[in-house]
């Protein structure tokens, strides 16, 4: 898990969003509002919700066009039902929330190498 992962606050601008996603690894910013995930905003979310209808990037503020994360996971949540979780979703990364705060991010990567740390060495066939 990255704990601790960049996040903006609800306040900050569609314009701040913008200039994180310019970063091609960035695929998603996660809004948060007093410590709280509030929700996401990807490229898309700023497509249609401030370029389309021609809204100000600079006035609109995240808390009015991020959209609900799609799935969230909880920090007690042991890491094979977290891996099944993102392979049933075909998600490449989770937000990891304990009572409504954001703790960090859990990639699918980083559970597969993992898991497989875990998983004890093949007893070698006769």
């Amino acid at each position: 898990m990255v704990p601790e992962p960049a996040t903006l606050d609800a306040s900050a601008s569609a314009m701040d969003a913008g200039v994180r996603l310019s970063s091609p690894e960035v695929r998603a910013v996660l809004v948060c509002d007093h410590g709280r995930l509030f929700g996401v905003v990807t490229r898309k979310t700023l497509v249609r919700q401030v370029v389309a209808p021609g809204r100000d990037p600079r006035a609109t503020a995240l808390r009015e066009i991020a959209e609900p994360p799609i799935c969230t996971i909880d920090v007690d949540l042991p890491l094979d039902a977290a891996f099944q979780l993102l392979e049933d979703r075909d998600l490449e990364r989770v937000p990891v929330t304990e009572d409504g705060r954001l703790v960090g991010v859990l990639s699918r990567s980083a559970l597969q190498r993992r898991l497989a740390e875990d998983e004890p060495p093949a007893e070698p066939e006769d």
